[in-house]
Formats: C-alpha cells, structure tokens, sequence
C-alpha cells in the first residue's frame, strides 16, 4: 500500500507494531477533521484520538484527546510539569510535526516532543488516530501509541 506510506506508517512498520490503516474519502471543505474520521468510519467518537500541538511554559508539547473531547491545557500543563498551556499556532504545529493540520499523526514527527495521551485510551482495546495525513487513520493498541511516542497517561480531556 505505497499511497499510505507517510512517516507515522514508517515508523510502526520499523517499530514491527501491529495496526490497521482505515483510509477514508477526505472533504476537502471539512475543517471539523476529527468529526469526520468518525462519520466516515462509523466510530466511536471517545476512541478516535486528535492530536494537538500545544505550548507549556513555552515549549511544544503533544495532547492526545478523544475527538468527543477538548484539550484541557492546564491539565496537559500540569501533566508535564508545567505551569501555563496554550494552543501553539497552526503553522508552528505543522513545520514541528512535519504534518498538515488535520493529518497530524502523534507517530513519525519530524521533532520528538514531549506527548501525554489521555488516560481514557487505556480503556479501549485499540484506538484510532491520524496516520500522517487527512483521508487515512490508524488503529493500534493504546499501549502501543504510548510506547512508540514515549507518551504518558494523564487525565487531559475535557468532556462536555
């Protein structure tokens, strides 16, 4: 499948970690990315992941939330130590990851940064998120993610 190879792909076939590549048919009007993995796929939205690129006390750090959530920086802060987060700006998320916003995969960033996964992924036996660019998702288990990313667990979602 040479059309799904992005970096994120290249690195779980390097890591020889089971997955399954879900390509799905990208509206290029759509700006609500994540809602769209989940329409296209029929999936629950609690475990299909977004992942976010967010400043802590200055330096990029990684938030992984299901798309039924929104980031909670002060917790992705505190997860990491730090005192204040904010959303970092597209175009520095983007030029950090080596991805499109929408296509950004937590797996195969051009710059390892700092990722904390919310701790509702280890409920799920596997979980979903963007395999490098809009159009494809991968599944993996939630230990997995965690092991290839260096990620921690942490409480950084916020339910409506």
């Amino acid at each position: 499948m040479a059309s799904a190879s992005t970096p994120a792909v290249a690195a779980l076939v390097r890591a020889k970690i089971a997955h399954t590549l879900h390509p799905y048919q990208h509206d290029p009007r759509s700006t609500a990315f994540g809602d769209e993995v989940v329409q296209a796929l029929a999936l629950d939205a609690r475990r299909v992941f977004k992942t976010l690129v967010a400043q802590v006390d200055g330096s990029l750090t990684v938030g992984i939330v299901p798309v039924a959530a929104h980031l909670n920086l002060k917790a992705l802060a505190s997860a990491v130590g730090g005192k204040k987060g904010a959303m970092a700006p597209v175009a520095e998320a983007e030029r950090s990851s080596g991805y499109v916003a929408g296509g950004i995969s937590p797996l195969g960033q051009r710059k390892a940064l700092t990722t904390v996964i919310d701790a509702s992924a280890l409920g799920f036996e596997t979980v979903f998120v963007s395999a490098g660019k809009r159009g494809l998702q991968v599944e993996l288990r939630p230990a997995d993610l965690i092991t290839l990313t260096s990620a921690r667990s942490a409480a950084i979602a916020a339910f409506d």
